[in-house]
């Protein structure tokens, strides 16, 4: 469990360092995250050491929102203020982000198919 927690962290540390040095207006971990993506498509499997260690930290995937929860409260005044912009904020990326996913699964079922049909 623990090499596989350093292979997370490294690759969340690779994903912060090629951040900082393109520029790229995207989170480190996120940037890590895409890079394991690849690294594991190369690799061609998941090992089950790192599959053990993500479905762990899945499974406590709540705790992470208690900071969000602090600054809830924290910043509820300011909240309170500015509702109306969070709200529409909230509504507008709730829809493109179905939208979105409709339209990738589209494309997927679509593309799926004519693999089918090729074969």
């Amino acid at each position: 469990m623990i090499g596989a927690m350093a292979v997370l962290l490294a690759f969340q540390l690779i994903g912060e360092v090629v951040v900082q040095l393109s520029g790229i207006p995207a989170p480190g971990p996120v940037v890590g995250m895409v890079l394991l993506f690849l690294a594991l498509q190369g690799y061609g499997a998941l090992p089950d050491t790192l599959r053990t260690t993500a479905e762990t930290l899945l499974s406590h995937l709540s705790l992470l929102f208690i900071p969000a929860g602090v600054g809830i409260i924290q910043y509820g005044t300011l909240l309170a203020e500015e509702w109306l912009a969070l709200t529409v904020a909230l509504l507008v990326s709730t829809l493109l982000s179905i939208t979105v996913a409709a339209l990738v699964m589209q494309a997927v079922i679509r593309r799926s198919s004519e693999k089918r049909r090729d074969e």
